[in-house]
Parts: C-alpha cells; sequence; structure tokens
C-alpha cells in the first residue's frame, strides 16, 4: 500500500515538473517573439534602392575602397524624387495642349495667291504653334517647358524662339535653355510651314537675358555687388544660386543642433571614395536629426590633375549641386560655422556651447541619438583605414543610417555643357563608353581589354549594334584623340574635346567658375570630364558598355563576372 501511495505521488511530482517546463518554455517562446517583434525592421524600400545604388556606385571589402571613377552616377540619374515644396513643378507640353491651343489660333484666310517673299510675322500664334509640333515630333528624348514668344530673326523669313526643357532620362526636376532659329514660308493656301530649323542655341535673338556681374571686386563673388560705369563684366547662368547661406543670430547658433566631422583619411582619396564617405557623413546628420558642418573646400586626388598632383582648395560647387544640397537637407558651411562658434565662445565665457568630442568611429550613431550636445564633433585621427569617414556607417549602423543619394547631383555648369553636346547632337545619337587608361596597362587582371577595345574590334562589335552614319559619341579615358579615326567611316563620330568651346576662355561655364574661384581661372579637370560624359553617355539612344558589351574581361578583374 505504501508503495502504492510512492508511485502515485512521484508521478504526481513528474507531471508537475513536465507541467513547469512547459509553462518555462512557453514564457520564453512569448519573450523571443515580443523581443523579434519590437527590434525586427522589415527591409525598407528606400534602405534597399540605397544598397543597389551602393553596389552601382561602388563597393567597399574590408575597409579597402574599390573604385571604377570612369562612370559616375548620381542621385538625378538613380532615384526620381518629388520637387520641394519650394520648386512648382510644370507640366511639359504635350500634343493635347497644342490641339487646345491651335483650338483659339484664329487661321488666315485661305487664298491661292501668296507672296513667297511676304515677310513673317513672328509673333502671329500661329507660328509658336508649329514650332511646338515642329520640336515636339523632332526632339522625342526631352520634355519641352515655357516656351517664349518667338521674335524676329535675322531674316525676314525667319523667327527664332527660346523654351525650356529636361532630358526625359533625367531624374532631377532642373531645366535648361534652348533657343533655335526656324525657317518658314507658305503653304499653297497662304497657311504658315516650316521649312528648316537651325542647330542648338542658333536662335540668338531669343536668347535669354542674363545677369551680367562685376568682375571689378572678387571679395564676395557669390552676391551682387554695386559696379562703376567702367567695371568689366561677366555674364552667366541666373537660374543657379548656389550662395553660401549667411547665419542669422546668435540665439538660433545656440539653439541649433550640428554634426561636425574633421578632415581624414580620406583627404585626397579619389572622389568615389570622398563621396562615399561625404554621403555617409551626411546620412548620419539625418538619422540624428542635426545639421551637416560642411567644408566646400576638398582635394582632387592626382589622377584627375593635369599635373599628376593632388590639388587642394577646389570647391565641391565646381562638381556638384549645392543649390538642391542646401534646399533639401540642413547643412552649414564650415568657415562660418567655426566663426560663430568661436564669437559665442568668446562672448560668453560663462555659457560655452556644449561640445561631444568623438574619437572612434566605432561610436555607433545608435549611441549619439540622444546626445543633446550642441556639437557632436567627430574627429579621424587614427591610422588608415580606421580614419576613413565611411567606416562610421559600416556594421549595425548599415541599418540605421542611409545615404541619401537624392540629395547628390552634378553642378548644373556641367550639366548646361551636358546639354550643349546632346542638344548639338539633336538628342538624337547612340553613344559607347569605352574604358582603357590603367586597366589597360594591367594585364593580370584585364588580359584582353586592350585588344577588345582596339579600333578594329569596337568597329567589328558596333557595326552589329548600331545603324550606319548614326551620330555616334565616344565617353572614354582614351587620351589619343585620333585614337578612334577608323570609326569615322561608318558613323558620324564625336568626343568630348570636340566641344572645348563650351568650356573655353570667355565661356560661360569659365565665367561663372571663375566668379566662384574670386577671379582665378579654374581647370576643366579629368573629374568634370567624367561627370560630362556619363551624362552625355546616359542620354543616348543605344548605349554599348566595354564591360559586358566589348570584351569578355570581368569589370573588376579576373573571375569576378
Amino acid at each position: 500500500m505504501k508503495s502504492t501511495n510512492s508511485a502515485e505521488t512521484f508521478g504526481q511530482k513528474l507531471i508537475k515538473v513536465i507541467s513547469d517546463l512547459c509553462f518555462t518554455f512557453f514564457v520564453l517562446a512569448v519573450l523571443v517573439i515580443t523581443v523579434i517583434a519590437i527590434t525586427y525592421q522589415p527591409p525598407d524600400p528606400w534602405l534597399e534602392s540605397s544598397k543597389a545604388m551602393a553596389r552601382v556606385f561602388s563597393s567597399v571589402e574590408n575597409a579597402t575602397f574599390k573604385q571604377d571613377d570612369s562612370i559616375l552616377r548620381t542621385g538625378e540619374d538613380i532615384v526620381a524624387v518629388a520637387p520641394t515644396p519650394a520648386v512648382k513643378e510644370e507640366q511639359p507640353v504635350t500634343m493635347k495642349t497644342i490641339e487646345l491651343e491651335e483650338q483659339n489660333v484664329t487661321g488666315q484666310a485661305p487664298t491661292t495667291e501668296c507672296d513667297p517673299n511676304q515677310a513673317i510675322d513672328c509673333s502671329d500664334p500661329e507660328v509658336l504653334v508649329l514650332i511646338k509640333k515642329f520640336n515636339l515630333k523632332v526632339f522625342k528624348s526631352i520634355n519641352i517647358f515655357g516656351y517664349q514668344l518667338p521674335v524676329q530673326g535675322s531674316k525676314p523669313n525667319e523667327c527664332d524662339v527660346a523654351w525650356r526643357f529636361r532630358s526625359k532620362k533625367e531624374k532631377s526636376w532642373r531645366k535648361y535653355r534652348d533657343f533655335r532659329r526656324f525657317t518658314l514660308g507658305f503653304d499653297l493656301n497662304c497657311k504658315h510651314k516650316i521649312t528648316g530649323a537651325g542647330r542648338w542655341h542658333s536662335g540668338k535673338n531669343a536668347r535669354p537675358v542674363k545677369i551680367r556681374k562685376d568682375t571689378s571686386n572678387f571679395s564676395d563673388p557669390l552676391h551682387h555687388i554695386a559696379s562703376p560705369s567702367n567695371a568689366s563684366y561677366l555674364v552667366i547662368d541666373e537660374t543657379i544660386n548656389d550662395t553660401v547661406p549667411i547665419a542669422t543670430s546668435e540665439s538660433s547658433f545656440r539653439k541649433g543642433k550640428y554634426l561636425y566631422y574633421s578632415r581624414g583619411g580620406d583627404y585626397c582619396k579619389g572622389m568615389n571614395q570622398y563621396l562615399w564617405s561625404f554621403l555617409c557623413a551626411l546620412g548620419e546628420a539625418q538619422y540624428l536629426n542635426r545639421t551637416f558642418v560642411m567644408d566646400l573646400s576638398f582635394c582632387l586626388s592626382s589622377k584627375y590633375t593635369p599635373t599628376d598632383k593632388d590639388e587642394e582648395g577646389k570647391d565641391f560647387r565646381y562638381y556638384y549641386d549645392f543649390e538642391h544640397l542646401k534646399e533639401s537637407t540642413s547643412v552649414v558651411e564650415e568657415g562660418q560655422f567655426l566663426q560663430e562658434w568661436k564669437k559665442w565662445n568668446r562672448e560668453h565665457k560663462n555659457d560655452q556651447i556644449p561640445v561631444r568630442k568623438v574619437t572612434d568611429y566605432k561610436v555607433s550613431p545608435m549611441r549619439l541619438k540622444r546626445d543633446k550636445s550642441t556639437i557632436i564633433w567627430r574627429e579621424f585621427d587614427q591610422p588608415e583605414p580606421d580614419n576613413y569617414w565611411y567606416r562610421v556607417c559600416e556594421g549595425s549602423a548599415e541599418k540605421y543610417v542611409e545615404r541619401p543619394w537624392h540629395l547628390l547631383w552634378k553642378s548644373k555648369r556641367l550639366m548646361n555643357i551636358v546639354s550643349a553636346i546632346s542638344g548639338s547632337l539633336d538628342w538624337d545619337y547612340d553613344a559607347v563608353h569605352v574604358v582603357r587608361g590603367e586597366k589597360v596597362e594591367n594585364k593580370e587582371l584585364w588580359p584582353n581589354l586592350d585588344i577588345d577595345t582596339s579600333p578594329d574590334a569596337i568597329l567589328g562589335k558596333l557595326t552589329n549594334l548600331i545603324q550606319y552614319q548614326r551620330k555616334l559619341y565616344i565617353a572614354t579615358n582614351e587620351p589619343d584623340y585620333n585614337y578612334f579615326d577608323k570609326l569615322r567611316s561608318h558613323f558620324k563620330v564625336s568626343l568630348l574635346d570636340d566641344y572645348k568651346d563650351l568650356w573655353a576662355k570667355n565661356s560661360e561655364w569659365y565665367n561663372e567658375t571663375t566668379l566662384l574661384n574670386k577671379g582665378q581661372p579654374v581647370d576643366f579637370d579629368g573629374y568634370m570630364r567624367v561627370e560630362v560624359d556619363t551624362e552625355v553617355f546616359f542620354r543616348a539612344k543605344t548605349r554599348v558598355e566595354t564591360f559586358y558589351n566589348l570584351t569578355k574581361d570581368c569589370k573588376d578583374g579576373i573571375n569576378t563576372c
């Protein structure tokens, strides 16, 4: 009897232990699921697109930056972004809008007699309708906005007209200008008809009036200044406004929150590494909801300079659109920031600006999220590669800090050159990107590239891809201008150097960069060439790449395809 009671007691204890274990496992499972639910972040579509952009732009492996600077994509190529509230987006001219205008145009009375020498009245609404129809049929690669009223050309039968436009392949909302000359006549019913159209910027009488700035004083080149009557002037593009924002007041500076990066090992490295790091810093500033302190002066790597030496003192605005950047996010120029900081501490000795210094990139942005300091100052004094800015965005920070690619656009000044080249080709051309340079010399990584990009090999490939006698733009880092002469018998070949007048002395680009540089001329360097070549290439109808099209070699070397 006693043994029976013991068995029952043991069974009850066993059941209790099992139930306790089950309950414990249940509680642990609930806790685990709760933690996952709280911490899990589903894939962010923007983050995923940023990663895709990062793969296109560059790659980082074990803190060693691998780069291909032969072509560069930025925000206007990668992702379309809605205009800021300050930008009112217009709708392009379409056939439907033209038909509505045509209904309001009073036609001329039909007649069988017409003087072919009769002067054209360019102010006649019918003339503008005809020009709009013509452009819509001819320039299919661009959207056209905001026509000006036609004006008289150099001859009685000519009308000049200006308009603003944007390539359909550009994802920014910037617009550019063209003005062309049209030759008109009359049909059998004495109705206007277009008999000919000029080339890019041929309608000089319709050229928009430009702002002229005084060159007698370059102490403040970015603002309007009073000018004596005998001063010399430069004509510039009045649509560009990349002036440095002026600090408002001491109190607003004290109430602000700033993220300040000291110069690190990225200085004087390749431009792609500079941008990879710059966008990391800008992304951290946005994550921390702080104003980024931006140094507009940087060092251009020797690989882009005519002297083959690193060149300091280059202005960010030569290469990138600071106007778009400052209107889209909170930035302050470093010089003004340091001046305001020193001034405050000098005049308020008992109320110094709170500063949090961070000397190790391993201090993650997440740990700084709740910091109340006015200034978070990241210093990069460690040996390379631990002093690269982009190290801040590695590891767990990748889940939180997004590189704002959409904020980075190429300089409007350079894009005006791109539009001039594309426009001179009537937006109807094909392009091939030919990578040579240092890669051709490295036979270990690219054993076939030299032969595959020889003129005979290129011609053999292109004849199967591009129609005979098409306009062909060649984007390349090959220094020999005559290298591609063999292609000229089959295609109407253009290279960047065919358009040197667009950055030559007294060109619009030359004048504007000279003003930015306080009266000193600016070299049209190798990196500017890469930017312009890239954008002209992207706007082509048929695009042929070196890797994947011309050569069997891999873009990053053997066994990386």
